[in-house]
């Protein structure tokens, strides 16, 4: 059970709406409406009637509410309360990012930030229960920081005007494949080369998104025939030859040069993402004000992420 769903369900107990719940939450309304249904596998019954018009809650919701209700602010005051005791609030710096850019740009670019501020304390929430998580997150205030990419394609439903961000680089993200004893790739985008083997990212990943606007912008036969919502899944899968996947750069840098992975296309089918640093003007603690000054003066210029070793 997630505290959100307890939030979602109070939202739509007070809207009798899931346009207007989901819209107060900041999440699409099928997002939405998959929570309701995830809390109530979790509870066991149907706490919504939807027959009906505005919907209405079951005897069994009706019930729940108020259980609810008082979980959520249990859980909330023992939150608070532990951070109190141990100093969180005061000293450190939460970050909710994407797990990629968790392993990948983070250490580097905290690194390079370091020396500026001194004595930085941190903590990272990656993304896994997906990019609605991280931005709840950050609105709820949970995290001080979200740090995600950006892509045209892609909608993230920051909603408040009081979040604001700022761009910290950019990240081609190219298609890959395990070569064959030629060295060429055995999965391959090309003219007259069979439909290739695709590993795809599951429903909800980032990815998946900016691909899919990709593939209606550029038609491609593919056979899709394995999904993971992790970069690090897929190019796992890609060293072990099951087929191409469009793996962030960073994370394959290493395998591109040593060859275990090659190109499986030319450079016209790279996506390039933005990577961005967001906040909420309403968390005003001294050290976020001091991170974000920081940040505000640093030239926006994207940063080579170069890992040390390969992330698989």
């Amino acid at each position: 059970m997630e505290v959100k769903w307890l939030e979602d369900f109070l939202s739509l107990a007070n809207t009798a709406s899931f346009s207007r719940s989901a819209a107060e939450r900041h999440v699409t309304q099928s997002a939405f409406s998959r929570r309701i249904r995830q809390l109530e596998d979790w509870v066991g019954l149907p706490l919504i009637d939807r027959a009906t018009y505005p919907v209405r809650l079951t005897a069994a919701g009706e019930s729940f509410r108020g259980t609810a209700q008082e979980l959520l602010q249990d859980l909330l005051r023992a939150r608070d309360n532990l951070r109190e005791k141990q100093g969180l609030r005061a000293n450190t710096l939460t970050f909710a990012a994407l797990h990629t850019l968790s392993l990948t740009f983070f250490p580097q670019w905290l690194r390079r930030i370091e020396p500026r501020f001194g004595g930085l304390r941190t903590r990272v929430s990656a993304d896994n229960n997906g990019i609605d998580s991280l931005v709840t997150s950050l609105r709820e205030g949970g995290s001080d920081f979200l740090l995600m990419y950006s892509h045209s394609a892609v909608p993230v439903f920051i909603g408040d005007s009081d979040i604001t961000h700022r761009r910290l680089g950019d990240e081609r993200v190219i298609p890959v494949s395990a070569p064959d004893a030629s060295g060429r790739p055995l999965h391959r985008i090309a003219p007259g080369a069979a439909p290739p083997r695709h590993l795809a990212y599951g429903a909800g990943a980032f990815f998946s998104h900016a691909l899919a606007d990709l593939f209606a912008r550029r038609p491609l036969e593919r056979i899709t025939i394995h999904e993971n919502t992790m970069s690090e899944g897929l190019k796992a899968m890609a060293l072990a030859g099951w087929g191409l996947a469009w793996i962030p750069e960073s994370i394959v840098r290493l395998d591109l040069a040593g060859g275990q992975l090659v190109r499986a296309a030319d450079p016209s089918w790279d996506l390039t993402v933005d990577i961005r640093l967001y906040r909420s003007l309403s968390n005003s603690r001294p050290v976020v004000e001091q991170f974000w000054r920081i940040i505000s003066e640093e030239q926006a210029e994207p940063l080579d992420v170069k890992p040390q070793m390969a992330c698989g």
